[in-house]
């Protein structure tokens, strides 16, 4: 029986057409590349009634006119939930959790270059029942390898639609388009009586492949060559390595035009308003404040863009899971387990999205600590901090004639973060005792190149929550320390700066005291209050509290050389050191007490943050002040 003849022999459903259907299947399997095809732009994350793991919808306009829904459900190798993310999978499938749309069709997506893997759940998912159809992912690189596919076969022994799709191919989800304009297939109710085999799904599986499938080769020749020289132990690592200083290389060399360009339109917006605005607090509002504060900040989305370009590509290509296995016998030793390695590496753009990446490890011990180590990874609303810093304080030069020093100290932030995670995660050892078994079972996927369209999606993405910050969080942060900067006025006959009698000024000397040990200033001090809320505002802050300390022109210009000219060496040292174990924002301390129930927890987290920042930041400005 064809696919075409199951869409259509429906005596159950009727002329009934999908409305709304679910997207479920194994990891690595293109399941993501096939939503962002379907749906685009047209997407939007929330999370799911009572548990903290995120679901993405979207809508599809097909050819006909008709618009169908699209949930894209978490990875899952089986019902028999082993993590948080397949435990909301299984909860889905089996009916257990409401939601306000119930799937009218179950869309399995499986990886065609691995069938065996993939199979299982597919014969797991049809037992329920449900009206199903098959989508044979990668089928470019299932061809390439010499893998034939008899898809009318296994189509037949399933029982169920099968249809072909090349995910990051322009047109290569045509197949599921026109499957999706017929009515609904007949659901299979009771997948023991349909294959003439045991009951056992892995002598299922067995059995299917060797009437449907022909494999001329075990693995890709190709893929073999390549992991000979990606995961040796000796090369392996060191590739790894060139390639993370690569990155951050590039995250500060190549995207100094674009800030250049940035840093110019916001001054020339600066100059152009001061000059028709008459003086006031409106002025000071909109210069001192918003331009200076938002333009300090958004200088930086070019090299949080070149990261994700980064981080993008890698998870894009297949390297990341081998990444993964590389590490797995170092982070063992530290206390961690190699599927760490995702979620750390998440964090490094954002620590909320890599502590939530967590829920993929099983082992509840091993997923708590990567919790707790993952802030200490450099997430990239540092980076602003950390580029300015850098800038005010290391030269511009090269370092053997080609490598950037600013770029060799960024990485070296970069490192200092990673070997504070192990570090604490190998203390966390002595707390946690751990007596579960770490056995690294990990699917590496075909190598592949990136697929430019779902790239671009996930920089849109990231360029869209930046702004969203940017434009919301950080612009009323902006208004309400340019206010507490402001007022009230200073009495007659005053001398000084006038946010020296303002309530920031208050606040900034009341607390100094306490970080004048760190060499932190009351600037310092008053600009470290709105970063909890988010770590940019520092330079938005830094910005409005010294352009309304008199250094209105130089701020709206250049901020580096003023606090290059204000600070002394070891201050702005000790800063860029507090900030590799500063606490979190506060979004991300809600994150922690919500993944783990625990608001305990995310106290602790913040507090043993708070001590590592003061002590790293104690001793290098004690060191440099009295010794550099």
């Amino acid at each position: 029986m064809t696919p075409a003849a199951l869409s259509l022999n429906n005596a159950s459903q009727g002329d009934r057409l999908a409305q709304y259907i679910a997207l479920v299947g194994n990891p690595n399997c293109g399941k993501t590349s096939l939503f962002n095809r379907l749906t685009g732009t047209r997407q939007k994350v929330a999370n799911y009634a009572g548990v903290t793991v995120e679901r993405k919808e979207g809508q599809l306009n097909l050819p006909s006119g008709r618009v169908v829904g699209v949930l894209d459900l978490p990875g899952a190798y089986s019902l028999n939930s082993t993590s948080p993310d397949e435990a909301v999978t299984r909860a889905v499938c089996l009916g257990e959790m409401n939601l306000e749309v119930r799937p009218d069709l179950w869309v399995c997506v499986v990886d065609a270059t691995n069938l065996r893997l993939n199979l299982r759940f597919v014969l797991e998912l049809r037992s329920l029942g449900q009206p199903m159809v098959v989508v044979l992912n990668m089928m470019d690189d299932a061809r390439r390898r010499g893998v034939i596919i008899d898809r009318q076969r296994l189509s037949a022994c399933l029982r169920l639609p099968v249809i072909e799709t090349v995910a990051v191919a322009p047109d290569g989800v045509q197949a599921l388009l026109d499957c999706l304009e017929q009515p609904l297939p007949q659901p299979v109710f009771n997948a023991e009586t349909l294959l003439p085999v045991a009951n056992d799904l892995h002598t299922q599986v067995r059995s299917i492949l060797a009437d449907c499938v022909t494999m001329p080769q075990v693995t890709d020749a190709r893929d073999d060559a390549l992991d000979r020289v990606l995961l040796h132990p000796v090369w392996g690592l060191l590739i790894l390595a060139g390639v993370m200083f690569l990155l951050f290389q590039a995250v500060f060399t190549g995207a100094a035009p674009l800030m250049d360009g940035i840093t110019t339109i916001f001054n020339h917006l600066g100059d152009g308003l001061g000059a028709i605005m008459p003086d006031g607090i409106l002025k000071s509002l909109v210069v001192n404040g918003i331009v200076a504060g938002l333009g300090a900040v958004l200088a930086y989305l070019p090299q949080i863009l070149i990261l994700f370009l980064f981080i993008l590509m890698l998870e894009e290509s297949g390297y990341l899971p081998r990444a993964a296995f590389l590490l797995d016998r170092l982070m063992f030793k530290s206390g961690l387990s190699g599927r760490a390695f995702i979620p750390l590496l998440s964090s490094f753009a954002c620590a909320i999205p890599g502590i939530m990446a967590a829920r993929s490890i099983s082992d509840p011990r091993d997923r708590l600590m990567t919790i707790l180590v993952a802030p200490l990874m450099t997430c990239s609303a540092r980076l602003p901090v950390y580029t300015l810093l850098i800038g005010a304080f290391i030269p511009h030069k090269t370092v053997w004639g080609i490598l950037s020093l600013p770029g060799l100290v960024l990485f070296g932030l970069y490192v200092a973060g990673v070997l504070s995670a192990l570090a604490v995660a190998w203390l966390g050892r002595l707390f946690m005792r751990d007596r579960s078994e770490h056995t690294l079972l990990l699917e590496l996927p075909s190598y592949r190149l990136p697929s430019w369209r779902s790239v671009g999606l996930g920089l849109l993405e990231r360029a869209r929550i930046f702004l969203k910050r940017v434009g919301g969080i950080i612009l009323a942060l902006t208004i309400i320390l340019w206010f507490l900067s402001t007022f009230p006025a200073p009495p007659a006959g005053a001398v000084g700066p006038a946010i020296d009698y303002s309530f920031a000024g208050r606040i900034g000397h009341l607390i100094a005291p306490a970080f004048a040990p760190i060499g932190f200033t009351w600037q310092i001090c008053v600009a470290l209050i709105p970063s909890l809320a988010a770590r940019e505002v520092v330079v938005a802050a830094l910005g409005t509290v010294y352009a309304l300390s008199g250094n209105e022109s130089q701020v709206t210009h250049q901020l580096g050389p003023l606090l290059g000219a204000h600070w002394s060496f070891a201050t702005g040292m000790s800063l860029l050191v507090w900030f590799i174990f500063a606490p979190q924002c506060l979004s991300t301390l809600a994150t922690v007490r919500r993944e783990t129930g625990s608001l305990a927890i995310a106290l602790g987290m913040a507090g043993y943050l708070f001590l590592l920042a003061y002590l790293a930041s104690f001793i290098t400005y004690q060191v440099i002040a009295h010794w550099g």
